[in-house]
């Protein structure tokens, strides 16, 4: 039987083994990852490199050509309506709008790389200018009109830029530490902003065959959201159909990038929001609606897209619908909460309550019935003034107490009826000292209802006799007979 120590050294024996083969694969991999990462500093080299052509490849691509050229053929050719009755994933035009949505992506990141290009090579010139004019375009076309010039003020940027943007960047000009730009470079920044300016007329020209065909291949699409922003849904999602299987949720994210606030607080920031808030329902929406009506659009924008990829409806009502259906919701947000309607009291109930009556309830009454004193003090007599307790109506008012005559505020208080009944029950019982005669006997008796009371204690001797005289031997008193049965 083997030791524990024995399994111990087959275990590792056996990794010893297979730890071979991993350094063998490993070495592989680091091969092939020192390769990659060669190719990613080739990259980095070319981005870096002071060629234009090394930098910006688009053009130079078989692609872009053929697009290109479909598309101006398109354009001037018109569209072929005989073409949608087929089914939508053959048609050519079709697919060319897909092909379309693509290269505009890749005309945009083509746009940015030559940007920082034209940024790197001006810098020594006008270092101020890119943190005035941030879209590349504009840059492009600053560059390009100001050049080497030195005063620019004499440099017309009317129609270029805003006013307010003109004018500061004619101050920074005059304030600036830059320096003129060697032909050389000045020839290939130049040469830049042409080709930046290119790949924009180019893809305005993209944008424009997409949207002027999207009528056709998703009318209900383009009812709701637009053309424009129709095309780059679709494109994105690579596909009428993709878009069509795709739920609400992601179907508002595409497009959206995600912001760096370095730390700042994310509350005002909708990084979560596409292409959908360049649609005009979303920028007509107050901005504390715009969040559920994004929601709401790429909802609806689903539905859409799914009756289009099916030929549901090539008339657009339904997307017209859906549209007219979102803008009355955003309408109905918006109007203020009705007013609170006064709530009317209930009516009074005239009719007497049934209450129980009885022995109880008449004790109750009696106990807790107004006396007639304070009847006279919460009543007042006409044209004489009451009497108050601390005088001239100060204090507490006695009202008709004391105005019958006799100048006294005593009224003689009538005893009521229970206290008639209890007086009585405590006469009846004997309050008197004991019939026994002793030099503590006493006259007196305490009664709860006239104090000390006088009374003889042989008053009631010669009624029933004394002793065993008042039960056996009494003159009145006989015997019983009783029957037997």
């Amino acid at each position: 039987m083997a030791t524990l120590a024995d399994s111990f050294l087959a275990d590792l024996d056996e990794l010893s083994d297979n730890e071979a083969d991993v350094i063998v694969e490993d070495d592989a991999d680091a091969e092939n990852m020192e390769e990659d990462v060669d190719g990613d500093l080739a990259d980095l080299e070319t981005l870096n490199y002071d060629d234009l052509d090394s930098v910006s490849k688009l053009q130079k691509t078989q692609r872009y050509t053929d697009i290109m050229q479909k598309v101006e053929e398109a354009l001037v050719k018109g569209s072929d309506m005989s073409s949608h009755g087929i089914v939508l994933e053959d048609d050519p035009e079709y697919q060319l709008i897909v092909d379309c949505n693509a290269l505009s992506v890749d005309i945009e990141n083509e746009i940015v790389i030559i940007h920082n290009f034209i940024r790197d090579k001006y810098r020594p010139k006008f270092p101020e200018l890119e943190s005035l004019v941030h879209h590349p375009i504009d840059y492009a076309r600053v560059v390009k009109k100001i050049g080497n010039e030195m005063d620019v003020t004499l440099v017309d940027l009317e129609g270029l830029l805003p006013s307010a943007i003109i004018m500061v960047v004619s101050v920074t000009a005059s304030t600036t530490s830059g320096k003129p730009l060697p032909e050389e470079v000045l020839t290939k920044t130049n040469e830049a902003c042409d080709r930046a300016l290119a790949l924009d007329s180019a893809k305005k020209k993209v944008l424009d065959f997409v949207e002027s065909r999207m009528g056709f291949i998703a009318p209900n699409l383009s009812a709701i959201v637009g053309s424009a922003v129709a095309a780059k849904l679709m494109g994105t999602a690579g596909g009428l159909t993709s878009l069509a299987k795709m739920p609400a949720c992601n179907v508002q994210l595409l497009g959206a990038k995600r912001k760096n606030l370095a730390g700042f607080s994310t509350a005002t920031s909708q990084f979560r929001v596409g292409y959908v808030e360049q649609t005009e329902i979303f920028q007509t929406t107050p901005p504390s609606l715009r969040m559920r009506a994004c929601r709401l659009l790429a909802a609806k924008s689903t539905l859409a897209a799914r009756v289009d990829s099916t030929r549901g409806d090539p008339s657009g009502n339904t997307g017209r619908a859906f549209r007219e259906e979102i803008r009355k919701k955003i309408e109905k947000w918006q109007e203020p909460p009705p007013a609170k309607q006064p709530k009317p009291l209930p009516v009074p109930d005239s009719e007497p309550k049934k209450k129980r009556g009885g022995r109880r309830l008449r004790k109750m009454k009696e106990r807790y019935a107004i006396t007639d004193m304070r009847k006279l003090a919460n009543r007042m007599q006409f044209g004489i003034p009451e009497e108050s307790s601390l005088g001239d109506g100060l204090g507490e008012g006695y009202g008709m107490l004391g105005q019958a005559g006799s100048g006294k505020l005593r009224v003689s208080m009538g005893q009521s009826k229970l206290a008639a009944k209890v007086a009585k029950k405590f006469k009846e019982k004997n309050y008197g000292s004991s019939g026994a005669t002793s030099g503590l006997t006493s006259s007196l008796a305490f009664t709860p209802v006239q104090g000390i009371e006088l009374s003889n204690p042989q008053a009631h001797a010669h009624q029933l006799g004394g002793g065993t005289q008042s039960t056996y031997f009494s003159e009145t008193g006989t015997f019983s007979k009783i029957k037997r049965i």
